[in-house]
């Protein structure tokens, strides 16, 4: 489990394929620490498993191994040696939370329409699937490359957030642009209601 709270920017250092799978290494200037092989970490808000990790402290590089077909469903299939990824340890049963409930499984890819600076901070609009827009409500909550945001406007094929000067700052969302794509993962709250009243009306 999650929240949304991206704690840093890491960089990708590799991307490998294996018969089996993709070998992703990323590198953390701080959230490594205290990481061991098995954990799990959200990467541009897609749950991955620690496979193998080297150096000390915090600065660490993270190997992951992503199987092809959570590669194909993500932006990871658009990703580039040097290229930033939103990081989050996930949630200690004592910790702080700052965001919304985010599990790591990406419901679907958005892309940006619009991604322009408006005053001290930035309006981004994204384009989604039917099976994304569905979910979202203004002023709701939507998870955005793993990071918790809150929707200001919802339209047929599209909805829009604000991005202010800190997220931008600390998030990968600062070499994104327009046509970029997008892990999206909407309030699982949302889909559970729906599911209840699907079952209730079946009776």
């Amino acid at each position: 489990m999650f929240t949304g709270i991206v704690a840093e920017a890491g960089t990708i250092q590799s991307i490998q394929t294996t018969p089996k799978s993709i070998a992703l290494t990323v590198r953390a200037r701080s959230c490594g620490a205290g990481l061991k092989p098995g954990d799990s970490v959200a990467v541009n808000g897609c749950c991955l498993t620690v496979v193998k990790l080297s150096g000390r402290g915090g600065s660490r590089l993270i190997q992951f191994d992503l199987l092809k077909e959570s590669w194909k469903r993500t932006n990871f299939q658009y990703a580039v040696v040097g290229g930033l990824v939103n990081l989050e340890r996930a949630l200690r049963a004592d910790a702080e939370f700052g965001g919304h409930f985010v599990t790591g499984h990406v419901d679907g890819l958005g892309k940006i329409i619009r991604w322009e600076k408006s005053g001290a901070d930035h309006v981004l609009d994204i384009s989604a699937p039917s099976e994304v827009m569905r979910y979202l409500i203004f002023k709701g909550s939507v998870a955005v490359d793993g990071i918790s945001l809150t929707v200001s406007a919802v339209r047929k094929k599209d909805f829009r957030i604000w991005i202010i000067p800190h997220t931008l700052n600390i998030t990968a969302l600062r070499e994104r642009k327009v046509g970029d794509s997008v892990n999206l993962e909407v309030d699982m709250l949302g889909k559970y209601v729906e599911k209840f009243l699907n079952l209730r009306s079946r009776r």
